[in-house]
């Protein structure tokens, strides 16, 4: 597994869990089927500027929000292999397994030009807002989903 695939794979970690720390993150990855040296997790985690944070009185893993949107906006957009549309909808193909992920991320963007996403193993459906504005949609995915 790559880096950004197991970057990525982190941040979906901490995204679902309650997580405390790293030793507790590495056997989570572990669950996952990815053997990660502790070493390699600490880069990571400093990369994508995950801190320990008290949170409802408890320490919980978290990456500070003013870098999350521009790291999974970076991690996002190398998952996506192309963006199409027709007269209704924009089609987002994926590598596979990734779709779930790149669907979940436009609707957190919670965008007036996006209805909605339905994902499956590689392709994600976006169902824009009004059929009238299509090239805004596909030029929004564009925006949000790959480096500039």
């Amino acid at each position: 597994m790559n880096k950004h695939d197991r970057q990525l794979k982190i941040m979906e970690i901490l995204h679902q869990n309650n997580v405390e720390n790293q030793h507790e993150l590495l056997h989570l990855l572990r669950l996952t089927g990815m053997s990660v040296a502790q070493a390699t997790l600490s880069r990571d985690c400093a990369e994508l500027g995950i801190v320990r944070s008290r949170i409802n009185g408890e320490y919980r893993m978290v990456m500070p929000d003013n870098n999350q949107g521009r790291i999974i906006k970076g991690l996002v957009g190398v998952e996506v292999l192309s963006v199409s549309s027709n007269e209704t909808s924009v089609i987002i193909r994926t590598l596979p397994g990734r779709a779930h992920g790149v669907g979940s991320y436009l609707d957190q963007l919670r965008s007036p030009l996006i209805l909605g996403t339905i994902a499956g193993d590689d392709t994600v459906l976006v169902i824009p807002a009004s059929i009238e504005n299509i090239s805004g949609v596909i030029s929004y995915i564009h925006k949000n989903l790959f480096k500039n």
